[in-house]
């Protein structure tokens, strides 16, 4: 298999157990560095998952007794997964959830977030978005390497803003990040492709909601036959989170 699933009872314990275990992972990461300066990678996502993942994250690093908060956090820069193409005070809007739930409560420096401009149009806000990732982030065979990626799974197994029914030959396309035309509103949006997720060193799939089982167990059966069995099939390793039974 190529990923862990990791089950829970309740969002509230799956968000628990996410944010203690990333607080966990970039201590290791930051006593591994052979740097004295921090720099990490890690891409968000939206979803109602991502509020609860928020809220547990500035509650564990505030309680945190060592100096995470002047050592560490400070050397990682915030991208997305995906964003709508909205205003950033658009409550559909993906940084805007990230920056009152996350970003103002724990003093994250403006220089460490890198939101997907999408108020620009589509070329534009993925031009930007690619070089601002270009310029952080590692390098492996001409694609940039995210440290981390959260992702959520909808109802229909989509993962991002990577829906199902796309063409073979879209999916494979290798662009770091392309516009997308999604089946529920708002319509247009910014997207990691498959080749970037697939590239990331770590990839947390936080699956979670009612109405989610026969997506879910599509993804993680022999088939992987969704956005996000396409994901986990294709990666050396995932960990997948979740209170889907």
């Amino acid at each position: 298999m190529a990923f862990d699933i990791i089950r829970f009872d309740t969002d509230t314990a799956l968000a628990r157990s996410a944010a203690a275990e990333w607080i966990l992972h970039l201590k290791e990461v930051a006593g591994n560095k052979t740097s004295p300066a921090f720099s990490y990678t890690v891409a968000l996502s939206g979803g109602r998952i991502t509020k609860t993942f928020f809220a547990e994250l500035v509650s564990q690093i505030n309680a945190d007794p060592s100096d995470f908060k002047l050592s560490i956090l400070p050397g990682i820069h915030f991208f997305w997964a995906d964003e709508r193409c909205v205003l950033p005070t658009d409550p559909e809007n993906n940084y805007l959830m990230a920056r009152d739930l996350l970003f103002l409560p724990l003093g994250i420096l403006e220089k460490n977030i890198h939101r997907i401009e999408g108020e620009l149009g589509d070329n534009e806000a993925v031009l930007k978005a690619t070089a601002d990732l270009n310029m952080f982030a590692s390098h492996d065979n001409g694609l940039p390497v995210l440290d981390m990626i959260f992702l959520g799974m909808g109802e229909d197994g989509h993962v991002a803003s990577l829906f199902p029914g796309e063409d073979e030959e879209i999916m494979k396309n290798p662009a770091i990040f392309r516009a997308v035309t999604a089946v529920k509103p708002p319509p247009r949006r910014i997207t990691l492709g498959y080749s970037t997720i697939i590239a990331a060193k770590q990839v947390w799939i936080l699956a979670s909601g009612k109405g989610k089982e026969t997506s879910f167990n599509d993804a993680v059966s022999s088939v992987k036959k969704n956005p996000l069995g396409r994901v986990i099939g294709n990666r050396l390793f995932s960990k997948v989170l979740t209170d889907i039974h």
